[in-house]
């Protein structure tokens, strides 16, 4: 998949981003690119910078430098998903579907929340009030309000922090239905593993600085790591021989 993915023109093009909260500098001239269809994982220390990036490029927080920048200029638009579910609990799934359809001014409300309900599974949960889902399916529709402009790039922030192996095995089973039909994903995570299992390339953030853009192969051989080591066990000895 990497290497149909890294022929493709980017969906997305960062360049020199950075960002300060008085005297400490959260993102310091970070540059990257991500394909259609490529799930690229963030991942870092505590307080490395990563919802900080995701934050710059959803268009919440403005860079001191850089740029984000879409080539397809006719559909630029970037989901986000932030860490903390921003749906109602008391209203039921469809509700909040069809409030966040507006809020986005979609052309037809109705014919998106159709689809969104289609594309998440969750049509016989379509009159459920949200509060009583489960956490798994509250995060797809979380993901799900992000999507109604189908958006070419999807930011998610820690998505499956809060679920069990079988909420997180279905949402992942979700996600990457969504890399399939060519929506690139950049997603932030704790979870070493859960990057090594599912990203196609990962982006390692210490202290706001990119120090590595590859592959979860291509950082253990950076890393020198041992055979039979995993991800988790080259990236914590990456940061270390670097410092952090």
């Amino acid at each position: 998949m990497l290497a149909h993915t890294a022929a493709l023109a980017p969906s997305l093009t960062v360049q020199g981003l950075s960002k300060s909260f008085g005297e400490r500098r959260a993102v310091r001239d970070v540059s990257f690119d991500v394909a259609r269809g490529e799930l690229l994982a963030v991942i870092g220390p505590n307080g490395a910078g990563k919802t900080t990036l995701l934050s710059m490029l959803a268009g919440i927080l403005e860079p001191d430098t850089g740029t984000v920048a879409q080539p397809d200029r006719t559909t630029a638009r970037i989901g986000w998903v932030p860490q903390q579910t921003a749906v109602y609990g008391k209203l039921t799934v469809a509700q909040n579907l069809r409030l966040f359809a507006k809020l986005e001014k979609v052309a037809d409300v109705d014919a998106t929340v159709r689809r969104m309900l289609e594309q998440t599974g969750l049509e016989q949960r379509a009159d459920d009030e949200l509060g009583k889902l489960s956490g798994g399916n509250r995060q797809r529709v979380n993901i799900a309000v992000g999507l109604l402009a189908d958006p070419p790039v999807l930011l998610l922030d820690e998505p499956s922090g809060a679920l069990d192996p079988r909420q997180r095995e279905r949402l992942w089973g979700f996600i990457t239905a969504l890399t399939d039909r060519g929506t690139a994903v950049i997603f932030c995570t704790h979870d070493i593993a859960e990057a090594e299992r599912h990203a196609h390339r990962v982006l390692v953030l210490a202290d706001g600085e990119a120090l590595f853009n590859g592959t979860a192969a291509e950082l253990k051989a950076v890393a020198d790591a041992d055979e039979g080591h995993d991800l988790e066990q080259a990236f914590v000895g990456f940061l270390r021989e670097r410092g952090h």
